[in-house]
Order: structure tokens, then sequence, then C-alpha cells
């Protein structure tokens, strides 16, 4: 199968100044709150959820000290949180297709401010589900290629411990799964000490739209700016290829 090389786009998310990391771990604070709430408690040994979190927080650099700050906070928290999660969906300049997703406490107060990123990045909101069969939800890990494997052990693994596919691009490796074989796939990686840059579930679109005119690149950067500000937005999701 072949891919999109991911590798420079995920290594530009993380070189984040201060402020953007600090948003960041906000969001997977609530995230690690939510998992010890609706996940069934606080020891990731019997928790896939919060395993799975975790693990996303060590993909985004988040030390483990800080880790163990934010379960011991997200613990106490857990019977007080009352953040609800909620999808929106639309279309960027030029018929970008967007899917947005958001922890709230406030679905009104959210629901004004992602309408606003997409007006004012030229954009519009749409029905649920415009644009959410134009990708699909897999798990995907990124894996540089000086892991400790080579390629042919690397494919072995992840094969026998349920991955469905397995990509060789510029700098490494993309790994998919379905989203019931993700957890099993990513503790295999970590059982073997493999690192992963990136471990998460993701939507990947199916085909990718390529802007061209200048004021449609500085409507989507505009959109993209104001969602990633929003501590209400927990992931954004778009097909636009930047080339």
């Amino acid at each position: 199968m072949a891919g999109h090389s991911k590798f420079a786009n995920i290594k530009h998310r993380k070189a984040k100044n201060d402020a953007a990391k600090a948003r960041v771990f906000t969001r997977l604070g609530r995230e690690l709150a939510m998992a010890i709430k609706h996940g069934g408690g606080a020891d990731p040994a019997s928790n896939i959820q919060l395993k799975d979190v975790i693990a996303k927080c060590k993909s985004e650099n988040m030390s483990n000290d800080t880790i163990e700050r934010n379960l011991k906070k997200a613990a106490g928290d857990s019977d007080s949180v009352n953040y609800e999660s909620a999808t929106y969906e639309g279309y960027g300049p030029a018929g970008v297709a967007v899917i947005v997703k958001v922890l709230t406490d406030n679905r009104t107060r959210t629901a004004a401010n992602v309408r606003h990123a997409f007006t004012k990045g030229g954009g519009s909101l749409g029905a649920q589900g415009c644009v959410s069969f134009m990708f699909n939800e897999v798990g995907q890990i990124m894996v540089e290629t000086d892991c400790g494997l080579d390629e042919e052990a690397l494919m072995l693994l992840t094969a026998d411990a349920g991955a469905d596919d397995f990509i060789t691009q510029e700098g490494g490796y993309e790994i998919l799964t379905t989203v019931a074989e993700f957890s099993a796939v990513r503790e295999a990686l970590e059982n073997a000490k493999v690192p992963m840059i990136s471990a998460e579930v993701t939507m990947i679109p199916q085909t990718y739209a390529h802007l061209s005119a200048p004021e449609d690149l500085k409507g989507m950067n505009k959109m993209l700016d104001l969602l990633d500000d929003d501590d209400d937005v927990q992931d954004v999701y778009h097909n636009w290829e930047d080339s």
C-alpha cells in the first residue's frame, strides 16, 4: 500500500513552542481524566483506554514525571469531570474536508468557537456525517528506521500482533491497525522496546486535496490556527495535503 510520507509533518508538529506544548499537555490531561473515569480506574494495567492515552502522552514527549503528576491530578479530578465529547464536520477553503473532535464542559461555547474558526478560514460547518465517510478511522503507529529492529523483523512483529498494513516511508515505517487491534500492536512494540514517535487512533483521508490559491492557503492556515488555540479542541483531521 502506497502512502504519503508523514514523518516530516509529525516532527514539525512536535517542534512546538512552550505555549503550544502547554496546550497539548492540557488536552492530554483531559484525556487522562476521561480515561480514568470511563475506562475503569487509574491503573493502566487494567484500563486499556488509560494505557493508550499514556502511550499518546509519551509520543508527545511528555516526561514520565509529568505523566505521573497528571495521573494523580486526573485520578483526583475524575469524579468531578463533566467533559463530554463531540464531533464537528465541515469544509475548509475549496471544499477541504475537516473533522474536529472536542472535549468540552460547555457545548454552546465550543460550537460557537468551532463555527467561528470555520467561518474565519473561509469554510463552513456541515451536517454530521458530511465528510467522515471520506476518512478511515485506524490505529496509526510511526516508527523511525533506526528503531533497533530491521524492517523484516519489525514487519513480522507487528503482523503477528494484528497489524493490517506496514508501509515503508522515507525515514521510517507507518503501521496501520484496526481500532480494535491498536492496543495489542502498540503493546507488542512497547514490550519489544521499539521506540514510537507517534501512536494513536486517528482519521486518515481516503483521498487528498490540494490548495494553490493564496487566499485558500491563508484561510486554511487561519482555520487550523484558531482550532489549535482552542483548549476544547482535542484533534483536527483534514484531507489537505500541504506540499
